[in-house]
């Protein structure tokens, strides 16, 4: 019996290179990993094992993935964006931040592999849960746990497509390598780019589908419930080319009865409220499973934090009188004195993420950020007093005054972006909320110093820029990778 070793194509390309290469060079050449299997056995049989592909889903290397939830992805919706600027001397953070990105930068290519790392994740549930023949593992928990990861691969491809556009969509866990199926693991080791049509396609099919099988919305909040692809479903479809907004309306208004904004938008972030009604998905770091040390990239002293708020954000909150907000948001304490902010005694940090025991809860979908794209949809659809309404919901609860009349839809959608801003600042959104509203030059190219004018690096940024770069390695190590325009 031949045994090959597992091939897992985690970064897509920088496991192995192969660059022109045949079948049998390739069949000859080293295990890739220790582990080897009989091309006809599923290299899973126990339903504990099925038990452990979930958890990895879902903890260490799922949610709790040392760089993408617990930095980058809160980084990158920050200082590319009106809520942050860049601070420290970090060149791949700068290149990132002033709109300047090279395909080598470090940044973006540990985003790239992180990504298709925990889209493996998923493929390995996906591929192998139903070949497990242990009777300990029902039917009825098999659909549950492909439903759980087909949500969660969508949810990672979302954020691809929306980060490079045109991505590759791999669906296969890849676990040995003959030469009979050498060219059907070939292109999913090596996968040309979809166009971002065929990847939002495709997203909305694993959401869609997962839907019946999905757990219910009140069996937890850090798993993928149905509720998650509901408001996934509503995210997809405002960000989509050809955005349908009445779907957006019609998944939002499935939520409602499963969550409500919290009373007091204090209790959100104040670590003794985890798993409210409010939140659709978040990050469970218990200390254990999940040690959560992404907070001290956010606040501290002796260093220069990630996500430094803007005075554009400061003075944001100052003119609505947005004090609940405000101090739930930004934390002015002992820092280090800058070119933005030059007294170090009062230098501001971002404050959503304040726990610094391991046990920082994230979220990563909530039910305000729900509402206003409800509102987001209603204005499109010319809607304006429903999207008025839905915006005093959030406004009411931090006891803020009714937004004025939305007189067209450029008002209303500059009303949405500046509601979205206050409420969800460092939070992850906003650079995917400029994009997808068509607003990011604009607003972007109005951010400012302190003193009021126009940072000298924005008009660095292009139409062609609002998509990253393919990583340089991944353009080596794959010949059937194209590069994004501009790059």
């Amino acid at each position: 019996m031949k045994l090959n070793k597992t091939i897992y194509y985690l970064f897509l390309g920088t496991a192995l290179s192969m660059g022109t290469v045949s079948c049998a060079d390739y069949l000859n050449t080293e295990p890739i990993t220790d582990k080897g299997f009989d091309l006809t056995e599923n290299p899973y049989t126990k339903a504990s094992e099925a038990e452990d592909l979930m958890k990895s889903m879902y903890v260490g290397p799922g949610f709790g993935h040392s760089n993408y939830w617990q930095l980058d992805y809160f980084a990158n919706g920050g200082m590319q964006t009106d809520e942050a600027y860049v601070s420290g001397d970090n060149q791949d953070n700068r290149q990132q931040a002033e709109y300047r990105i090279l395909s080598t930068n470090g940044n973006v290519d540990r985003n790239w592999k992180a990504i298709y790392e925990l889209i493996n994740n998923c493929n390995k549930v996906l591929n192998y849960v139903d070949g497990i023949q242990d009777p300990a593992l029902t039917a009825e928990r098999k659909a549950e746990m492909k439903a759980e990861a087909a949500i969660v691969r969508a949810l990672y491809y979302f954020h691809a497509v929306q980060l490079w556009g045109d991505v590759p969509i791999v669906t296969k866990a890849v676990i040995g390598v003959t030469s009979e199926n050498f060219e059907e693991i070939y292109n999913q080791v090596f996968p040309a780019r979809k166009s971002k049509e065929e990847v939002y396609s495709f997203i909305i099919s694993d959401l869609e589908g997962a839907i019946l099988a999905a757990p219910g919305s009140s069996v937890s909040k850090y798993r993928a419930t149905r509720g998650v692809a509901l408001a996934l479903l509503a995210k997809v479809y405002a960000t989509k080319p050809n955005p349908d907004y009445a779907k957006v309306v019609q998944y939002v208004d499935q939520l409602s009865g499963s969550y409500s904004l919290l009373p007091d938008y204090n209790h959100l972030f104040d670590g003794n409220h985890n798993a409210n009604a409010e939140s659709i998905l978040e990050i469970n770091a218990d200390a254990s499973n999940i040690w959560w040390w992404g907070t001290g990239m956010f606040i501290g002293d002796g260093w220069q934090r990630f996500n430094l708020p803007t005075h554009d954000l400061v003075n944001s909150f100052d003119a609505q009188g947005d004090n609940i907000r405000k101090a739930n948001t930004i934390k002015f304490d002992v820092g280090v004195s800058d070119t933005y902010w030059t007294d170090k005694n009062h230098y501001p940090f971002a404050y959503k993420q304040r726990i610094q025991d391991g046990t920082q809860h994230t979220y990563i979908i909530r039910y305000a950020d729900m509402l206003l794209l409800k509102a987001e949809a209603k204005v499109n659809l010319g809607a304006y007093a429903d999207a008025e309404a839905l915006i005093n919901q959030v406004r009411n609860r931090v006891s803020l005054p009714n937004v004025a009349t939305i007189t067209s839809k450029e008002d209303g959608m500059n009303k949405v972006l500046k509601e979205r801003l206050l409420e969800l600042a460092f939070e992850g959104h906003r650079w995917f909320d400029l994009k997808r509203t068509g607003k990011a030059l604009e607003i972007i190219k109005a951010r400012t110093n302190g003193q009021g004018s126009q940072l000298s690096y924005v008009n660095n940024l292009t139409e062609q820029r609002l998509l990253w770069p393919i990583p340089q390695s991944q353009m080596d190590n794959n010949p059937n990778l194209t590069q994004n325009a501009g790059y």
